[in-house]
């Protein structure tokens, strides 16, 4: 009994590996942004998702899924998901805002890191097919695809303000509850159907012919899923309401026809 209560000391270097190239690059990021070097410092945010999703598919494939690395993957995801994206879309276009462009970004911080934190408990229970809220990594994935299509930051008023409501808006969404696909039901050891190479191969495409344009549009493409099968199941609902509530009021209009004659 005491045996099975004991840490296991030793960790599965496969995915660490990952983990570590994943911390690396946002740390990587951070030096760019202090350099002003906007365009790799984006670049190694997306470069960081990246590697954040193998790492845990690589340990559910080889079976070496631990908690230390859950943990590890958590604290790297802070710095390359949280610290990272917040201080270049700062030091990209938030500075002239002053105190309120500081601490925009840091409400972007603290949704990243309470993000983070509810997925660590939600983990284990829940539908696997979906995120509750949007996944930090696709939320710093979003702002660095913006600043890697427009690295240097147009000299217009709009600008600074617009990026405050976009990281406002993303920190939002990630302590939100609209459900976002995690794709985890892709089992990469199962058969499917030759028709995937399709979509694949688009998507590929796209991004080799226009990467920067390519990656900002599947990033869009993602941020507005969930609200829009939100709002698409809430007029699904309501439509069947509308419905009857208009056959119930035909129907006494009907009934009370004679009545006015």
């Amino acid at each position: 009994m005491v045996k099975s209560r004991r840490f296991r000391r030793g960790i599965y270097l496969l995915p660490t590996i990952f983990t570590i190239g994943n911390l690396f690059c946002g740390f990587y990021s951070l030096v760019l942004a202090f350099r002003g070097d906007f365009e790799r410092a984006a670049l190694m945010i997306v470069v960081a998702g990246v590697l954040d999703g193998l790492d845990g598919r690589i340990a559910r494939l080889t079976g070496t899924t631990t908690e230390f690395g859950n943990q590890f993957d958590s604290l790297a995801d802070v710095v390359s998901f949280g610290v990272a994206p917040a201080l270049l879309i700062y030091r990209w276009a938030l500075l002239p805002l002053g105190r309120i462009g500081w601490l925009v970004t840091f409400l972007f911080l603290v949704c990243a890191a309470m993000r983070l934190a509810r997925f660590n408990i939600q983990s284990s229970v829940g539908d696997k097919r979906f995120f509750a809220g949007l996944p930090s990594p696709s939320a710093a994935g979003a702002l660095a695809c913006v600043v890697f299509a427009f690295p240097l930051s147009p000299e217009l008023s709009w600008v600074p303000i617009s990026a405050a409501i976009l990281i406002a808006t993303l920190g939002l969404l990630m302590v939100s509850r609209f459900r976002y696909r995690s794709f985890k039901e892709f089992d990469l050891r199962s058969r499917r159907s030759y028709l995937y190479v399709l979509p694949l191969a688009v998507i590929v495409v796209a991004i080799a012919l226009h990467p920067k344009g390519a990656l900002l549009f599947f990033a869009a493409l993602y941020l507005i899923s969930a609200p829009s099968a939100f709002l698409w199941s809430v007029i699904a609902r309501t439509g069947p309401r509308t419905s009857a509530q208009s056959a119930e009021q035909a129907a006494e209009a009907v009934v009370d026809e004679p009545a006015i004659r």
